[in-house]
């Protein structure tokens, strides 16, 4: 039997769908190149934005082709959109056999047997955490580790504690055994993963209690791990016990993503982001104090309702301000069941939307050119991921400050090697290898 996993959305999904095929091929399933060659079609989905239920819908739909052909492949439907849909989705499509939450993973394996059984659809929610699952991961050498689920913010655009519960943290020491064995498998870089990384282990009680800079400390001691990485963290919790984590653990990495969503005030407030402006520019100068070579990265969306002219003047503004080494940037998108949704008035064109976009690219690219420049002409360290994306003949890789590197010379992935910076844009660096005995990071 096989099966064909597609994944849409963020790096949680990504981990999630590491586990979902470590737990089908732990059960016998070969993992098919092409859709149309399995007997178990899975897509994990999101449903942060509009964009992303488009692509699935269109991916879908070669879903129910297959089916036709072929009535006894499965289609199973898992992640954000599928808890968002839980009534309807069966009524709304009904060639897909099975659907699951992001709570639902660990189950996956279950579900498929009943479904071989000729059972009906299912869905439910165990709220387990998928780490507790087996992973095939997609290179040997990286690895994302879920320190927690959930949400305990209210953004009002946003729909992840709907669709993943409120925040729950893994217990600590369960975390640092996993990345222990990792490191032991070769692992050399980790990625911890939450939806508020810095507002882990609130939670836990008692002698479990601990923080998010605690545990920082804990794994960046794990023999083996030289890179240390997290995602996403919520500047309204970005501690000073985190900031002086980032700056005294040799293996956490100089790159931090951090969504300010809009550079005004009032805008921030209506999204409901408990920070304003000022806050938000405190805390990147006291970051960049700690760690002066540190690369910030951020989500911006644009035509939030109420946005206007001089609002998007101040998230224009904000950039040039903070000088950000890229920026993930959205059009608004109304989500069912948020307040900005159920409340607010999508009162920005299409039009303005796409206009103002246009602009806040512009803005992005010529700051993140502008600070990717400083790397030209220095030798820095960098792990190779493997050929480059653009030229199977070069080598890419990532420095610390998770910027690519596209490359001349032999290596191999998941190795440390020392690149001379030739030239930059304003998303990749570019050089050769050098033979050096120290590389500056």
């Amino acid at each position: 039997m096989k099966y064909h996993l597609t994944t849409f959305g963020c790096q949680m999904n990504e981990h999630d769908s590491e586990r979902m095929r470590g737990l089908l091929e732990s059960i016998g399933y070969d993992r098919a190149e092409e859709r149309d060659d399995a007997d178990l079609v899975v897509f994990n989905t999101c449903t942060i934005r509009a964009s992303a239920d488009d692509r699935f819908f269109g991916n879908l739909g070669d879903a129910r082709r297959i089916k036709r052909e072929r009535p006894d492949v499965i289609v199973a439907v898992g992640g954000c959109w599928a808890q968002s849909q839980k009534n309807e989705v069966f009524t709304q499509f009904p060639f897909v056999d099975i659907a699951f939450g992001p709570g639902e993973v660990t189950r996956l394996g279950e579900l498929v047997a009943r479904e071989r059984l000729h059972s009906i659809g299912a869905f439910s929610f165990d709220g387990n955490f998928a780490a507790t699952l087996p992973t095939r991961r997609e290179r040997d050498h990286q690895a994302w580790v879920q320190i927690s689920v959930g949400c305990n913010s209210v953004c009002s655009y946003c729909i992840v504690p709907s669709v993943r519960g409120r925040e729950r943290s893994r217990l600590q020491e369960d975390v640092v055994d996993e990345i222990r064995r990792l490191a032991a498998d070769g692992v050399s870089e980790v990625t911890l993963l939450g939806q508020n990384v810095n507002s882990y282990g609130r939670d836990l009680r008692g002698e479990e209690r601990t923080d998010f800079a605690a545990l920082l400390r804990a794994v960046g001691e794990i023999d083996g791990i030289r890179r240390l990485r997290y995602t996403s963290p919520h500047p309204k919790d970005m501690k000073r016990d985190v900031i002086a984590a980032m700056a005294e653990v040799p293996a956490v990495c100089e790159h931090v993503h951090l969504p300010a969503q809009s550079g005004a005030t009032r805008v921030l407030k209506a999204m409901r982001r408990t920070y304003d402006r000022g806050r938000y520019l405190d805390l990147v100068g006291r970051l960049r104090d700690a760690i002066p070579d540190l690369s910030i990265t951020t989500d911006l969306i644009v035509g939030f309702p109420g946005e206007t002219d001089a609002d998007f003047a101040e998230t224009l503004s904000l950039v040039e301000e903070v000088g950000f080494d890229g920026a993930y940037t959205f059009l608004y998108s109304p989500r069912p069941g948020t307040e900005a949704h159920d409340v607010m008035a999508d009162d920005v064109t299409p039009e303005v939307k796409r206009e103002r976009m246009q602009a806040l690219v512009e803005v992005v690219q010529r700051t993140a050119a502008r600070r990717t420049a400083r790397f030209v002409g220095s030798d820095r360290e960098v792990l190779v991921e493997g050929p480059s994306r653009t030229d199977p003949a070069r080598l890419r890789g990532r420095l610390r400050q998770n910027i690519a590197v596209n490359f001349d010379g032999i290596a191999r992935p998941g190795e440390f090697v020392t690149v001379r910076i030739a030239a930059a844009t304003s998303t990749t660096l570019s050089g050769h290898r050098v033979d050096v005995a120290v590389a500056t990071g």
